[in-house]
């Protein structure tokens, strides 16, 4: 059986890259999906579509548009939410995304490092596991699909 995992989080690092190479050399029967992480193209994907908007907020709404609708399609599909914070960028997406995967009641691993501990609390305590690297939440996985 081949289960789908949605990778939340930021998308300025390799994180997603490292985790899918490494299931795919333990031969995990893993699918990975996740946003879109060409972030130019998800900020113009609204004019892209619906053409120029009169302001960088109408721009900023027609994209976050059809992102949303990106993420909703592929979280309902996937079996499993991994969403990792960072430290150095802003992680609104990952607190949205991981809060929408509690509420779709899909299992969800949180990785987060020990400095975020506080303020993450109340949506660690909702995830499944919270671990600190990407390494532990393999792990987790190859022990979930032995």
């Amino acid at each position: 059986m081949k289960f789908t995992v949605y990778l939340a989080g930021e998308i300025h690092t390799s994180w997603r890259e490292e985790l899918i190479d490494k299931a795919q050399a333990l031969d995990l029967p893993l699918e990975f999906v996740g946003p879109m992480t060409d972030h130019e193209r998800s900020d113009n994907i609204g004019e892209a579509i619906m053409g120029t908007q009169p302001s960088s907020i109408a721009k900023d709404e027609a994209a976050s548009q059809i992102n949303n609708l990106r993420t909703e399609l592929l979280m309902k599909k996937s079996d499993l939410v991994i969403a990792l914070f960072g430290e150095k960028y802003k992680q609104w997406n990952t607190a949205m995304d991981a809060s929408a995967a509690i509420s779709l009641q899909k299992p969800l691993i949180l990785i987060r490092p020990e400095n975020l501990h506080h303020p993450l609390k109340e949506l660690s305590n909702k995830a499944n596991v919270t671990v600190e690297t990407v390494n532990q939440a393999l792990k987790v996985l190859t022990y979930v699909l032995d």
